[in-house]
């Protein structure tokens, strides 16, 4: 399962070196889902993403609660399987802890979950991606004020501006040194000039402001809780405050994956994370640059991660 703003196609653009690939190629039956509002996931039976802002009415916490559960048990109709193994990146990690603190009968259905730059706490983050979450609840007031509802989309003006510049080499350094790498960590040499076409290409792909205002919340209220309706909590929640998840019914087993120069997902909080999951294992990625964009696109990703996804795989197949 994909991060924020992303989809499927960042488990396939480095091609034979992508991760659903290789599993594919290893004789795994590989199946890489989309959450709701990226470029895969616009249709709706009566409403249309393009004009109705009610589509965009979804967090993460929809992804875990809905659209997780209905892809795992597609996956589990189709194969015959009673339960599977999946990978995460990102908040593609963070919905299956929505998943199993508030669907607990789909812990049984998960053999593990390998954990790849996981998300959950955002108590310690520094630098750019602090000043980005500081500045989210305004932009997400910005976009109120403008009646927008969808985030970063295909078609959205934002992106396509980006994907013009970004989509030259000549402004390869620009995009890539003062927009990529001051949020994920910087590594150059996992992100070379012709694959960074490739990746503005298809990303970001989208998602709803309610989803980014959401993770934002986590960390400027330095707690893993459900969404932050204000004046709305009582009415949604009988509390003034929302529900924290309970991460202690996050049975299923746990398997985190981290780096020492990752923006987002911290050693800190992926360390806080650690302590109030009741079934994890942990390994740090040798490779000291692993940053958070190295989990799907670095250029060698073969030689640092694969090698522990396939370990966990075997281990608790």
């Amino acid at each position: 399962m994909h991060g924020i703003i992303d989809s499927a196609d960042t488990f396939i653009i480095r091609e034979n070196s992508s991760l659903a690939i290789v599993l594919a190629n290893a004789g795994y039956d590989v199946w890489v889902g989309n959450v709701r509002g990226n470029r895969y996931s616009r249709r709706h039976v009566f409403l249309d993403p393009d004009i109705d802002k009610e589509f965009w009415d979804f967090s993460f916490h929809e992804y875990g609660f809905y659209d997780l559960p209905a892809i795992i048990d597609f996956v589990l109709d189709k194969t015959g399987e009673k339960s599977l193994s999946a990978i995460g990146h990102s908040l593609g990690n963070t919905i299956f802890y929505v998943l199993g603190s508030k669907r607990e009968e789909y812990n049984q259905k998960i053999k593990v979950i390998i954990a790849v730059s996981p998300i959950s706490y955002l108590s310690n983050l520094k630098n750019s991606v602090a000043k980005l979450m500081e500045a989210m609840p305004a932009i997400s007031n910005f976009f109120i004020l403008i009646g927008e509802e969808e985030f970063v989309g295909d078609n959205t003006p934002i992106v396509q501006g980006l994907r013009v510049v970004c989509g030259c080499k000549k402004y390869y350094e620009l995009c890539v040194n003062g927009l990529f790498f001051t949020i994920a960590g910087r590594d150059p040499e996992e992100l070379e000039p012709n694959f960074f076409q490739t990746v503005v290409a298809h990303y970001p792909t989208g998602s709803s402001r309610k989803t980014a205002l959401h993770v934002s919340q986590i960390g400027l209220r330095k707690t893993f809780a459900e969404f932050d309706y204000e004046r709305r909590n009582n009415d949604v929640y009988n509390s003034t405050t929302p529900p924290e998840y309970d991460l202690n019914k996050v049975v299923m087993k746990v398997v985190l994956v981290a780096g020492r120069n990752d923006e987002i997902s911290t050693l800190d909080d992926v360390h806080l994370l650690r302590k109030r999951l009741p079934n994890t294992d942990y390994i740090v990625v040798g490779r000291k640059k692993f940053n958070h964009i190295d989990a799907v696109w670095g250029r060698n990703m073969k030689k640092y991660l694969f090698p522990h996804i396939f370990h966990f795989l075997e281990k608790y197949n």
